[in-house]
């Protein structure tokens, strides 16, 4: 007679599973592998992970919101620590690379893979929403302070748009020595801040 699992079991084995396919669609891509494959990396039956996902979509996009959901926390975590608006900005700036660099793998599956159907996975939704907002919320402090001025829905996209290409460079190893992350990042910053400055 097979054992009632828990619910802290059931999250357990979503957990791992989620961490064996983080790297397997990182090294082999969405369809590089089975999810015979998948089980076998985990050490349970070809059919184990179908009682907890649908299949490979429904798990990348578990995957993807995990990930999006452990960046959003960082995030909010550094804006909520810093006193200030300039600080928070820096702050935010940090949490965003140190997440970035720190799980290059779960960064590239947040962006570089694509659902069929985003809209299917309200866990996926919720989780991009919820970063989606961070990344908007230390440009509405920075306004408020009167230190930029516009729209904080589209500075804060524009800024995030500057800041994901150059993190995308870097993990492609697109960078040099001379135009490094640090150099290319902080003067995108230097002129969208000016261009945003508040000018009265």
């Amino acid at each position: 007679m097979p054992r009632v699992l828990t619910q802290s079991d059931v999250a357990d084995f979503r957990e791992r599973l989620c961490d064996a396919a983080t790297r397997l669609f990182d090294s082999k891509g969405r369809d590089g592998f089975t999810m015979r494959e998948l089980a076998s990396e985990i050490g349970v039956s070809a059919m184990t992970p179908y009682r907890y996902f649908k299949d490979k979509d429904d798990i990348l996009a578990a995957v993807r919101a995990r990930a999006f959901t452990r960046w959003a926390e960082k995030l909010e975590a550094a804006f909520a620590g810093a006193t200030n608006s300039r600080d928070k900005s820096e702050a935010v700036f940090r949490a965003y690379i140190d997440f970035a660099f720190g799980e290059p793998a779960a960064y590239r599956l947040m962006f570089d893979l694509s659902q069929p159907d985003e809209s299917a996975y309200p866990d996926l939704v919720a989780a991009t929403t919820r970063a989606r907002a961070t990344m908007t919320d230390y440009v509405r402090a920075l306004i408020r302070d009167g230190i930029l001025e516009g729209d904080p829905e589209l500075i804060g996209r524009v800024f995030w748009a500057s800041l994901h290409g150059a993190v995308v460079l870097r993990l492609a190893g697109k960078l040099d020595a001379e135009y490094d992350f640090d150099r290319v990042s902080a003067e995108a910053f230097r002129v969208l801040f000016e261009g945003y400055r508040r000018k009265s």
